[in-house]
């Protein structure tokens, strides 16, 4: 079954811990969480400290995803704030090998992110040591944004890359998901969708959570 990861990048900020239960409430797999740094993108979220206290009240696994520069200065700090999988991009460090390391040895599981314009060769010696790949679909820093159809073939050709090396990695999808290009984006190899808008603005969240999930999986 496909996993539906809510992005708190489009919830209510002044009700966030609301926000957080609604969708576990309404069936989500995984909250997941953009850190943004303002260098890295052109926008400033959140740290260690938010997510310590959301910690605290919800049972969904997180999913942290740094969009920061220098992000092995900060693996520790967000790993004990509460992060079950941490995201990092490869175009935001020279050592994401080692980086990848390190957060596996402080507990939590290794994902790498690539840009839209990031070619899936950026993979070609580390894709055998991540949980999960996260294929961008927007140029990150903002919500809302309109899905890049480009980058099915991206999905596709990464999924043939795991396929045909037999690995047991997922491939995440983030970037103007919702119930109309969900399919697709399934039928071409994502295992886990990301969806802020889609699900913060619809009026029943519960309903487009079922329908992403109940989407085929490729």
């Amino acid at each position: 079954m496909i996993k539906v990861a809510p992005s708190i990048l489009s919830a209510d900020f002044s009700r966030l811990y609301d926000e957080v239960k609604k969708v576990e409430e309404a069936g989500a797999d995984l909250l997941h969480i953009d850190v943004m740094d303002g260098h890295f993108v052109p926008n400033i979220t959140i740290g260690p400290p938010v997510i310590s206290c959301l910690r605290k009240k919800s049972s969904l696994p997180f999913d942290v995803h740094l969009m920061i520069t220098n992000p092995e200065r900060y693996v520790e700090d967000f790993i004990k704030a509460g992060a079950d999988i941490l995201t990092v991009h490869v175009e935001s460090t020279i050592h994401i090998h080692r980086l990848i390391q390190t957060i596996k040895e402080k507990g939590a599981l290794p994902a790498v992110a690539l840009n839209p314009s990031t070619p899936l060769s950026a993979l070609d010696y580390i894709l055998e040591d991540v949980y999960m790949v996260l294929i961008m679909t927007v140029n990150p820093g903002f919500g809302g944004q309109s899905f890049i159809k480009g980058m099915l073939n991206k999905i596709s050709e990464l999924k043939s890359k795991i396929v045909s090396k037999n690995l047991d990695v997922l491939i995440q999808v983030d970037g103007g998901i919702n119930e109309k290009n969900a399919r697709e984006i399934v039928e071409a190899g994502a295992d886990v969708l990301v969806a802020g808008s889609a699900i913060y603005n619809a009026q029943d969240p519960a309903c487009v959570i079922r329908q992403l999930k109940n989407l085929p999986p490729a």
